[in-house]
């Protein structure tokens, strides 16, 4: 007797410390009940935590986040560039959206973008030489918009001084960070920082990239921030700043001028939304076209119950793909700058859109893209960075900004360390080719002066039933943004996993009107010989893909995880 007691307490304490140790997951949410910042930077996840804990809420940290990585993360983290902002204020139970897309410049134009000097050219015409013009130097930058983003934010929804909000990142910007071995990488892979001399200056010596666990140093960040700390928007649009960057692109090309940077304003606005499952999805707007993307995917995933399948079933990676191609679509063709072209959104996103596009789907066999018809009517850089906040008053921010390719155009403003963007290269300058089926040729998205480009650029906020945010999210990635953030949401709604093991499930993409899904190598092989041999998909293996920074909110617990595609993506919380 006194052996089957021993012998069932034996077994009841290791079933309790099995139950215990025997986690679900290798992929391990960090928890907390307070605030929490999850970025592509540990260092600057951490001046996000340092601003809460100094009673700042969410849009400030976000701010003071947005700053730091232009050091911490110079390749995509920026001042010269642009982006997306979701605010949601619990209190007011209001979400707001934040267009800061950079601009063209008021007096560019296809004759002095790329040097025609008067020729007249045909769409047809354009070479891959022509548009590197729009990819590294001075002509590739469009009017930066992140400053006026983030002090826009700032001022209407913010709490602390913007002094006491940009100390940090000044502190960092002036004591310096240690190099991280992927930051040396980056540098030394950039062949346009090469060609400038101010950033050959700041990021090479005796023109090597700087080596990793070096001191970086940026007292030119450090001054700028000042200046912008000091002197708001006026600082960075108007004062000494502004008078630096035109003389710099006057003297090598540019097309800036005083007037453009002056009247530069961000776009405060509602989100766009879309059911799924009973959630309701918010996320950017034109000139998003990813966020067009997204949603035109959850609406057509609505008509499927991906319950019945795995999540890692051939099924699923085919309805999802086929669901992405179609909201490929819906973006290529009509969603560009809301200001210069009225896009169709509710058309996009209508029930009958939905159903037209969803009826077109074979659930055993891969369509062709000639069956996906464009809506009936009169090449992104994946090098962009996305981080999530939640402070402990429920307040949130998601963010996502860019600079285009990896360290923009290359170009850094003489004594001031601004990284300038390459967004000029995201404008349709083929409109009107008909032998382009693509992106490149799109109505909405065409060039013109003092417009925004398209983006795939897409922050996302997801709420309940009940009208409770659970999910904050978004990640990098140029075209397979809407990919990876899709990726997420099903599978915590769906499938009903944690964030972490949501985050890591294999991703896949599949564009309009290339052929082909693009997937993740750590795709199951018999899963892609399914969907090769048996539903009749092109399979091409890629890298990774995207890297969502997300929060998830159970019962008024916070659940973060930084994607491990990208190192240095960190959680940071504040104690509970």
């Amino acid at each position: 007797m006194k052996f089957l007691s021993l012998l069932i307490f034996i077994s009841f304490s290791t079933f309790a410390q099995q139950s215990y140790i025997d986690y679900v997951s290798p992929y391990h949410p960090v928890v907390g009940k307070s605030g929490m910042v999850v970025s592509q930077n540990n260092l600057s996840s951490d001046i996000g935590i340092e601003i809460l804990n100094k009673g700042g809420n969410a849009v400030d940290a976000a701010v003071a986040v947005g700053f730091s990585l232009a050091i911490t993360l110079p390749r995509a983290g920026n001042l010269g560039g642009g982006g997306f902002m979701l605010v949601y204020l619990k209190e007011r139970d209001e979400i707001f959206y934040i267009d800061y897309r950079s601009k063209s410049p008021l007096n560019a134009s296809i004759d002095n973008i790329f040097d025609l000097n008067g020729k007249t050219i045909k769409p047809k015409d354009f070479t891959n030489d022509m548009f590197n013009k729009t990819r590294y130097g001075y002509k590739a930058p469009a009017i930066p918009g992140t400053v006026a983003g983030l002090l826009e934010a700032h001022e209407n929804f913010g709490k602390l001084p913007l002094e006491e909000v940009l100390a940090p990142a000044i502190r960092q910007a002036r004591e310096g960070i240690t190099v991280s071995y992927d930051l040396e990488k980056a540098i030394d892979d950039t062949h346009q920082l090469k060609k400038d001399p101010e950033s050959l200056k700041i990021y090479f010596k005796d023109g090597v990239a700087i080596k990793e666990n070096s001191l970086f140093k940026r007292p030119d960040l450090e001054n700028t921030f000042q200046l912008i700390a000091s002197n708001g928007k006026e600082g960075f649009y108007e004062g000494d700043i502004a008078k630096e960057i035109v003389k710099s692109m006057n003297e090598n090309g540019g097309l800036f001028t005083l007037e453009d940077l002056k009247n530069y304003k961000p776009q405060i606005s509602e989100p766009i939304v879309a059911s799924y499952r009973g959630n309701l999805v918010f996320t950017a707007g034109p000139p998003s076209g990813g966020g067009i993307t997204l949603l035109t995917a959850l609406n057509i995933l609505s008509a499927f119950d991906l319950k019945k399948f795995n999540s890692d079933s051939a099924i699923t990676y085919h309805l999802t793909s086929e669901a992405l191609r179609r909201g490929h679509n819906n973006r290529s063709h009509f969603v560009g700058d809301p200001d210069y072209f009225d896009v169709p959104v509710t058309q996009l996103l209508s029930k009958e859109r939905t159903m037209e596009l969803a009826k077109s789907i074979d659930i055993k066999k891969a369509t062709k893209s000639t069956v996906v018809k464009p809506l009936e009517l009169i090449n992104e850089s994946r090098d962009t960075t996305h981080f999530s906040i939640i402070d402990k008053e429920g307040n949130a921010v998601s963010n996502t900004y860019t600079l285009g390719y990896s360290f923009g155009s290359g170009v850094t403003i003489p004594n001031t360390g601004i990284l300038m963007n390459n967004q000029m290269n995201n404008f349709a300058y083929r409109y009107g080719d008909k032998n382009i089926r693509g992106r490149s040729a799109s109505t909405g998205n065409r060039f013109e002066p003092g417009k925004s480009p398209m983006s795939t650029m897409a922050p996302t906020m997801v709420f309940n039933e009940e009208g409770n945010l659970i999910l904050i999210t978004g990640s990098p990635g140029g075209s397979l943004i809407p990919a990876a953030i899709l990726r997420v949401i099903t599978g915590v709604i769906d499938f009903d996993l944690d964030i972490g093991q949501a985050t890591m499930l294999p991703r896949v993409h599949k564009d309009w009107p290339t052929t082909g899904i693009l997937y993740e190598t750590t795709l199951n092989s018999d899963v892609v010989r399914i969907i090769n041999k048996t539903i009749g998909h092109k399979m091409t293996p890629e890298h990774t893909m995207g890297s969502t920074q997300s929060i998830h909110i159970i019962n008024g617990t916070n659940y973060g995880f930084a994607d491990l595609r990208r190192p240095n993506a960190s959680v940071s919380i504040q104690s509970n």
